[in-house]
């Protein structure tokens, strides 16, 4: 028994053995390992930037070569910019409209359409197609300050107390968002300041009321003068009155009339005066 697993171990043993010895023979020794002590260490290498002044780069001409031969390329093609830029399509209005939002049309035919906008019912459709007018072009002033006075015109014709006020704050906002576009839109700026004289007292429009009045005559007075234009003097002068300002109202009607001396409501103001 114990002969036989000595026999055993030895036999591994000797396998063992002899595979290690294979396994010497076919591995290869590696070099001796060379001694660094003679060969100074190599420093890294650092790159340090120039100092370079801030000058203008000089244009210097390019050695002659094969590419100076190459035609220069095409100059870009200028690209119209406003082409690309759709223009809002104009919104379809009716005749009585159409003057109401013209530039050209006078204050007296702006108010002839309106009494036939009146008399012929038709002031909701005004309404609906300025409406329209105002959502397709915003920007312009024409059709907000015409919207803002046909919702005058219509709150005239509204006996609810509720339905007047909610007219009112759309033509006070109408009236903005003309005056916002153009500054110096006239119908805008003239009723929106009659419309807040309207106001109930504890609203505290009279100061707002007088410097839009004021503001308008500034404007009037450096345009060519308007028959509309001397109720501006009538209205401010109303404003002062109401203030308790009656030498300031006085001398606002005497400078009305001395620019439009026909006006008859200018004239009936100081009638009393004289």
């Amino acid at each position: 028994m114990k002969k036989s697993m000595w026999i055993l171990i030895g036999g591994v043993l000797a396998t063992t053995i002899t595979a290690v010895i294979v396994l010497r023979q076919t591995t290869p020794t590696p070099p001796p390992p060379q001694s660094t002590a003679g060969i100074p260490e190599t420093p890294p290498l650092v790159i340090r930037p120039q100092a370079r002044a801030i000058t203008a780069p000089s244009i210097e001409p390019a050695a002659e070569s094969q590419t100076s031969e190459l035609p220069a390329p095409p100059p870009p093609t200028p690209t119209n910019i406003s082409a690309s830029i759709p223009t809002p399509a104009e919104p379809e209005l009716s005749p009585l409209v159409q003057t109401l939002v013209s530039p050209h049309a006078t204050y007296a035919q702006k108010q002839e359409a309106w009494k036939q906008l009146r008399d012929h019912g038709e002031l909701d459709q005004a309404v609906t197609e300025l409406q329209q007018a105002v959502k397709v072009n915003p920007a312009n002033a024409e059709y907000s300050a015409a919207l803002g006075e046909t919702y005058l015109q219509k709150l005239q014709t509204t006996p609810d107390v509720r339905d007047q006020n909610v007219l009112a704050m759309k033509a006070d906002q109408s009236f903005d968002t003309a005056l916002n576009a153009d500054s110096s839109n006239w119908d805008a700026r003239f009723w929106k300041a009659r419309a807040l004289s309207f106001w109930p007292a504890e609203f505290n429009k009279s100061q707002e009321v007088m410097q839009l009045y004021s503001t308008l005559i500034d404007q009037q007075e450096a345009e060519p003068p308007q028959p509309q234009f001397a109720k501006t003097y009538v209205y401010l002068g109303e404003q002062y009155q109401k203030a308790g300002y009656n030498d300031m109202a006085v001398d606002m009607w005497k400078r009305g009339a001395a620019l439009y001396p026909s006006d008859q409501g200018l004239q009936a103001k100081l009638a009393p005066a004289k």
